[in-house]
């Protein structure tokens, strides 16, 4: 069987395997250029207007490297600059977001329990809010807390757990997650595209004219370098984890998102430490453990809607279109025989079993209607669901599920 919604899928897939890709090429760029930075050491035989150089060893080589603090005095024929791992992560990203969030938005961007927005609103709070935010975060770098590093950290982050709330007032909790990843996402590239690469080329082009570079170009360059390596652990997680319901289904989500920000920063600050002077603080590792120890804690507070209230909550246009499909009734009985005891508000499928499964419930006809597109692919078209089919889903319940699908006729 081969259908639009199958090559959708696949194209999801594919662009989400370029992010990763893409994104291991900037973060492994980022963390090996930041740790060379602070290897740096003075030597006596350096040329002219170098800052530090280091020697190292890799894959049966030796490398020398040298770094000008402005410029050296001469341009290299050859110059390779990095910059496209940054924007290809961003461009990726975003293709998927939108592929995700913006296309699937009735089922993974908006909460109809939260927030009474119809789809195009959501996708608009998306992406304004990703647009507003590097311009706030670059109006406050380049005004005077630009000169305090310290201060401005601390005001970006007190940015960052406002829109981890606010974010969380309007989506789903996945999507609040993934959307918050994203802005801090958006002014890490934005500060590559905006800020660091203009940078350097003006420090180049004022060399190939034989004037002497400005200093200041890289001073503002290495700032926001700075914050990109400190924000860069905390976006990994923030991208992980609509895999893991116990990160986003709490009503303490936000503060889940807020404390990993500092964990981040706490691991980042033991590296760079360790990379400057040979030894790392050691006590940033027991301020991490403390804060994921709260994190743990915090997961544990239910969001769910109950189960009364769900079931009293009128559906959505979308959740309409797939509860009224001829053959609802049959997809209802099988999901709810063969699915809804993992996928519930209480999952009695095991004792060990204390969330649904990547925070997708089943248990009421709203659930099922609006995860329609996720029960056709994972337990209709394929036998991804149930896991080793342990509830025994048989074929003849699965064609059920497809025909219930295509009746509603939508994509």
């Amino acid at each position: 069987m081969f259908d639009a919604l199958i090559l959708w899928e696949w194209t999801a897939f594919a662009v989400r395997w370029v992010h990763v890709i893409t994104a291991m090429a900037w973060i492994g760029a980022s963390f090996y250029f930041i740790a060379l930075d602070l290897m740096l050491k003075s030597a006596d035989d350096m040329p002219e207007g170098a800052s530090g150089e280091e020697w190292e060893v890799h894959g049966g080589g030796f490398y020398h490297t040298t770094k000008y603090l402005v410029a050296p005095a001469r341009l290299p024929e050859h110059l390779t600059w990095h910059k496209w791992q940054s924007y290809s992560t961003w461009l990726s990203g975003a293709a998927l977001l939108m592929i995700i969030y913006w296309v699937g938005g009735e089922l993974y961007l908006i909460d109809a329990a939260k927030a009474d927005l119809a789809l195009w609103q959501g996708i608009a709070i998306s992406a304004l809010s990703l647009t507003i935010g590097w311009l706030l975060y670059d109006f406050l770098c380049k005004s005077k807390l630009g000169e305090s590093p310290t201060t401005l950290m601390l005001l970006l982050f007190a940015i960052l757990v406002v829109m981890s709330y606010g974010y969380n007032q309007v989506f789903t909790g996945r999507a609040a997650m993934l959307h918050l990843g994203a802005f801090t996402a958006t002014i890490m590239t934005a500060n590559v595209f905006f800020i660091i690469m203009p940078n350097q080329r003006i420090v180049v082009k004022d060399l190939q004219d034989g004037r002497t570079p400005d200093a200041k170009y890289g001073k503002i360059a290495k700032l926001r370098s700075t914050h990109n390596n400190y924000l860069t652990l905390p976006v990994i997680f923030l991208m992980l984890s609509n895999h893991y319901p116990l990160s986003f289904a709490t009503q303490y989500s936000w503060i889940i998102a807020s404390l990993i920000f500092l964990t981040g920063v706490t691991i980042r600050h033991y590296f760079n430490t360790m990379h400057k002077t040979g030894k790392g603080p050691h006590w940033t590792w027991a301020v991490t453990v403390l804060l994921m120890i709260v994190i743990a804690w915090l997961s544990t507070a239910n969001m769910w809607e109950s189960y009364e209230d769900a079931e009293a909550r009128a559906l959505t246009p979308y959740e309409e279109t797939f509860a009224q499909a001829d053959g609802f009734e049959d997809a209802h009985d099988i999901v709810m025989g063969r699915c809804s005891m993992c996928h519930s508000r209480d999952p009695f499928y095991s004792d060990s079993m204390l969330w649904a499964p990547k925070g997708v419930l089943l248990d009421t006809p709203a659930d099922i209607a609006r995860n329609a597109r996720a029960i056709y692919i994972q337990a209709g078209v394929s036998h991804a669901m149930p896991p080793a089919n342990v509830t025994m889903m048989s074929n003849e319940d699965r064609a059920a599920i497809v025909r219930w699908y295509k009746n509603a006729e939508t994509f």
